[in-house]
């Protein structure tokens, strides 16, 4: 059986976030909440392309755990920048939910989550070699979808997930011992979260007919505002339930993996530094012997140790200087209830981390 990829509970949490962006606008809130809508059936439509019943059962999995769908939302906000109807839109917010969910479960795998959206993730229901290969058919279904949508959709697709294959592979791979730890990590997030959110807004603008100025102002923007998004969640993994994020709270400090709040940390060698590197080797070297880290193992010491020596707070400012610079690149848009929108969708992110 196909899995469903909307419950009316999750489309009225779509709705609820197109309208919290739009205040003082109905018509732009009504047009993104149809969008929205109209881009569910789409993705819905997708997984039921798969003749076998087994593979639109797992390539349909985190399709059908809903999510936020900013990127199909970035999309819909786009296409207000063109001349055409934004409805034309409808198919580029879906190809961007498609790459953003395919990237899920490779990210899952890496990580050997157990959880995503509050279900099981993929890899831990069915295993790693079936997670990967429902990644890549949810990529090939992308790439067809864009090949419908002409030459320019093409490029930004094959674009963005050229990037986001270098980010996962810089990620998995590591910095090399000349790499700056914190050059490393901004090169990850730019593949693995910026390239995504930067693609959304662009083929909604192409789609549309929007001016060449606008699209890049726009993919400025979305390059920031990934950034901003990606330390909006490092914080969240150290300092938020898994009821508030979705996720495994301290997935990241669980298996090793140095967030920014980590890096920062550890790069100015404070007198917690030590102590913070050896509760993290110890984590990652955990994982790899018993495949899943001990439960909480270090866990609250760790986030203790982060927020003593105020790496919290750095990280803190990382985003608001990113979010800052997204809201300089809006300078170039059209004044206008989707460019307020966007600016709205920078204060979303900045709260994000509470």
């Amino acid at each position: 059986m196909v899995a469903s990829v909307t419950t009316e509970p999750e489309s009225s949490t779509r709705r609820s976030m197109a309208t919290e962006l739009t205040i003082g606008d109905p018509a732009l809130a009504d047009r993104l909440a149809r969008g929205m809508d109209a881009s569910e059936k789409r993705l819905r439509a997708v997984a039921a392309e798969a003749l076998d019943p087994g593979v639109a059962d797992i390539a349909g999995h985190l399709l059908a755990s809903g999510g936020k769908r900013l990127r199909p939302l970035l999309a819909l906000l786009g296409a207000e920048f063109g001349e055409r109807d934004p409805s034309a839109a409808v198919a580029a917010a879906a190809l961007a939910e498609l790459v953003h969910v395919a990237s899920l479960y490779h990210d899952d795998v890496m990580d050997q989550a157990r959880t995503r959206r509050g279900v099981p993730s993929a890899n831990a229901r069915w295993g790693n070699s079936t997670a990967v290969l429902a990644g890549n058919w949810l990529l090939s279904k992308a790439a067809q979808l864009s090949s419908e949508l002409g030459p320019e959709a093409i490029r930004l697709q094959s674009d963005a997930t050229h990037r986001l294959v270098m980010g996962q592979v810089r990620e998995l791979i590591g910095p090399s011992g000349d790499d700056d730890p914190l050059s490393h990590y901004f090169a990850v997030v730019a593949g693995k979260s910026a390239a995504l959110i930067a693609m959304a807004l662009q083929l909604g603008a192409v789609r549309t007919g929007a001016p060449e100025r606008v699209v890049e102002a726009l993919a400025e923007y979305g390059e920031h505002l990934g950034i901003a998004f990606q330390v909006a969640d490092d914080i969240l993994d150290i300092t938020s339930s898994s009821e508030v994020s979705g996720k495994e709270q301290g997935k990241d400090l669980a298996i090793g993996v140095a967030s920014l709040p980590v890096l920062l940390a550890l790069a100015a060698e404070r007198p917690e530094a030590d102590e913070l590197r050896t509760l993290l080797n110890a984590a990652a070297t955990a994982r790899t012997v018993a495949t899943v880290a001990p439960e909480g193992a270090g866990l609250p010491r760790a986030v203790a140790l982060l927020d003593r020596c105020g790496a919290l707070s750095e990280a803190r400012a990382v985003m608001h200087a990113r979010l800052l610079r997204a809201r300089t690149a809006l300078n170039g848009l059209p004044h206008g209830p989707a460019t307020r929108a966007l600016h709205a969708l920078c204060d979303f992110v900045a709260h994000r981390d509470h």
